[in-house]
């Protein structure tokens, strides 16, 4: 382990907290830095080389030649500042994932510049990610525009501030390494990682008013089915026993019954889950809510302190994940 690699964790903190948070940002004179690459430092120590030999040895040639190569190096310096300086990057929020799955941040990079900018690269500014391998590289055309996704992932679940953000390029010459750092204001929620193999559902709830609940069978699918009948909504076929009886060669199929479902309801709950620590009841929940919206069922969750009524759709699972994302 690299004994100055807490005090550079200590400097890098200080510096991304200075800077203010913004989905756009504007690259500037004030907030690009510029320094020698290692070809930049050995470039110069060649230079040097090169100047002491043409100067014992009274080389005219050796002259033209240490002076043409330091020419070229800060016109390279120059043109390398430029290439980043004046480019805007703008922010799409990024959508809502599971804890383990990488989010991918969709940056736009515009230029009002009447030339291109070649070899900017984009990435996450972090102490665990070394060199310039991590980096997602594009060009920005004249008086244009370009996308450009970083992937970043978050090991927890919950609401995250998007990490610290760095946009480089060593354009043209590799002598000078120029870069900026980002700070987005936009936040990205994790949700529960699902659980891989997940039992079938719990039994459903009989409604107030209804004398008894209907049975649920171990698939997690609601008794009560009922031949299909045209203009059934496909949601309420039953797949399974579509395919095994198309695999009997019979053409049958089959829809839940409505009024079987009216008399009962899905609760999701917290408290019984079958699991006892409190992440991996998470992680069932929602493998539940995926596959209770999958079935097009009407569920509803239960969670400490919070209850959320049975219903179905992308709202209502985005709602339910979130609850739990923050639970």
């Amino acid at each position: 382990m690299n004994p100055l690699a807490p005090l550079r964790q200590r400097l890098r903190r200080w510096f991304h907290e200075r800077l203010p948070r913004s989905d756009t940002l504007l690259l500037h004179q004030h907030n690009v830095y510029i320094l020698p690459t290692r070809a930049g430092w050995m470039l110069a120590f060649t230079l040097l080389l090169l100047l002491v030999g043409s100067i014992n040895y009274q080389l005219n040639l050796g002259y033209l030649l240490t002076f043409l190569l330091a020419g070229s190096a800060v016109v390279g310096m120059h043109v390398c500042h430029a290439n980043l300086r004046g480019l805007s990057l703008h922010l799409t929020p990024p959508s809502a994932v599971h804890a383990g799955q990488p989010a991918l941040l969709g940056i736009r990079l515009a230029s009002e510049r009447k030339t291109p900018r070649y070899g900017i690269g984009l990435g996450v500014d972090d102490d665990a990610t070394t060199g310039d391998a991590h980096l997602a590289w594009t060009d920005v055309p004249a008086q244009g525009s370009t996308q450009l996704q970083v992937a970043w992932t978050a090991a927890r679940r919950g609401q995250h501030a998007l990490p610290a953000l760095t946009a480089l390029t060593l354009f043209p010459l590799g002598t000078f390494r120029v870069w900026t750092v980002w700070r987005p204001a936009a936040q990205l929620l994790v949700y529960p990682a699902p659980e891989a193999h997940p039992p079938p559902l719990p039994p459903g709830e009989p409604q107030p008013g209804y004398a008894g609940s209907a049975s649920v069978q171990s698939t997690g699918e609601f008794d009560g089915v009922r031949a299909y009948r045209r203009g059934d909504p496909q949601k309420t076929i039953v797949w399974k026993k579509a395919a095994q009886s198309f695999a009997a060669g019979r053409n049958d199929l089959v829809s839940r019954d409505a009024l079987s479902s009216q008399r009962q309801q899905l609760w999701l709950d917290h408290a019984r889950c079958g699991v006892s620590d409190h992440e991996a009841r998470l992680s069932r929940l929602t493998a539940w809510v995926l596959m209770a919206e999958r079935m097009g069922l009407d569920y509803g969750l239960r969670l400490p302190g919070q209850e959320i009524p049975p219903d179905q759709g992308s709202a209502h699972r985005a709602r339910c994940l979130e609850a739990m994302a923050l639970c």
